[in-house]
């Protein structure tokens, strides 16, 4: 067993325990942020000629007590553990040392964008990227990107047509006009979080891949969640961009739908979001849309039968440990979000969140 390394380790004694490491396990809870980041550390792992297995779950497993040296990125406690947000920038650091050319500053920040960062300091001075008037969205077409956009949630949202309707009414769909138009269609009927979360679409980084750092960041989101295979190839620079757009794609409107067609309950303190036969993969981008731009309340849950994903505006790690115990589950969660698997209903689940808050 490689020597035990802690969230609180510096990157210099982190890239000692992946040097000396026979084989590495990366074990990467399924968001943007994490997968940014076992890509980093995956690139440098190659670099430095070490071995590595890497895999993204929403909830991960423990560690495997028979590993040479087990990475949790995102997640569970593991040899060396990676906690602190983003954890995409933390990866960086640990490649300073490890192998400093395997770095990818796009990367890196499109992670940060995933945890809400703004991009800042060395990486984005390496990176030399320059800020454009627009909406951060991966591709040419503003229709497309506009609906299925998960950096944003407005009438629109999800529906190519009414998306077309919606920017017809435009002289020019790009730069100002069109961002100042999808700001003040987010911030309508929307909780106050709505204004600080749709500037993060805004004035975008234009980069080479998927245009603006933004869209990376989103198609990074939506890989993590629906296709990890294609999300660590993308992580890992493989030629799979229009593989990854269409998982992006289809996984944004799927998400919008969702929200919008979805049965919801409010409590105090909670927005439910209650979900029949989804897949577990769209439900954190459930929770954090409605969060964003739904919740009146500082907690939203999205839940379906046997998995629910909750976004918070303080840590939720305790009751929704509890909960997913309570139902012969578990749970993984940070900064306010988490998911968690369990035995049982959404019913069964909200009703003993619920209990737990």
């Amino acid at each position: 067993m490689a020597a035990a390394g802690h969230s609180e380790d510096t990157p210099d004694r982190a890239a000692a325990v992946l040097t000396d490491a026979e084989f590495v396990r990366l074990v990467a809870t399924a968001n943007g942020d994490s997968l940014a980041a076992a890509g980093l550390l995956a690139r440098g792992l190659d670099a430095v000629g070490v071995p590595y297995q890497a895999s993204l779950a929403a909830v991960p497993e423990p560690p495997a007590t028979d590993a040479d040296c087990t990475v949790a990125v995102g997640g569970p406690t593991g040899d060396v553990t990676l906690r602190n947000a983003p954890v995409a920038t933390e990866a960086a650091s640990i490649l300073e040392t490890l192998a400093p050319d395997a770095i990818d500053p796009e990367l890196a920040l499109a992670g940060a964008i995933c945890a809400g960062a703004e991009p800042s300091g060395r990486l984005l001075e390496r990176a030399g990227l320059e800020r454009h008037p627009g909406v951060a969205i991966p591709t040419d077409d503003p229709i497309e990107g506009l609906a299925a956009s998960t950096l944003v949630h407005a009438s629109f949202s999800g529906d190519l047509d009414a998306t077309e309707t919606a920017l017809s009414t435009l002289e020019d769909p790009t730069g100002r006009e069109l961002a100042s138009f999808v700001a003040l269609s987010a911030v309508e009927n929307a909780p106050p979080r709505a204004a600080p979360a749709v500037e993060r679409a805004l004035r975008p980084y234009v980069t080479d891949r998927f245009g603006t750092l933004g869209g990376f960041a989103d198609v990074l989101e939506a890989v993590a969640r629906a296709q990890p295979g294609t999300g660590l190839a993308l992580a890992l620079g493989h030629d799979v961009e229009a593989a990854a757009r269409d998982v992006w794609r289809t996984h944004g409107q799927r998400a919008h739908t969702v929200l919008r067609t979805a049965d919801t309950g409010r409590y105090e303190g909670l927005y439910v979001i209650r979900i029949e036969n989804a897949a577990p993969a769209v439900l954190g981008t459930v929770a954090r849309l409605a969060f964003q731009y739904r919740s009146p309340e500082p907690i939203a849950l999205a839940v379906t039968e046997g998995a629910a994903a909750t976004v918070s505006e303080t840590p939720i790690e305790v009751p929704l440990s509890e909960t997913a115990t309570a139902l012969d589950g578990r749970s993984s969660a940070r900064d306010g979000a988490g998911t968690a698997v369990f035995e049982g209903t959404a019913d069964d689940f909200t009703a003993a969140f619920r209990g737990a808050l």
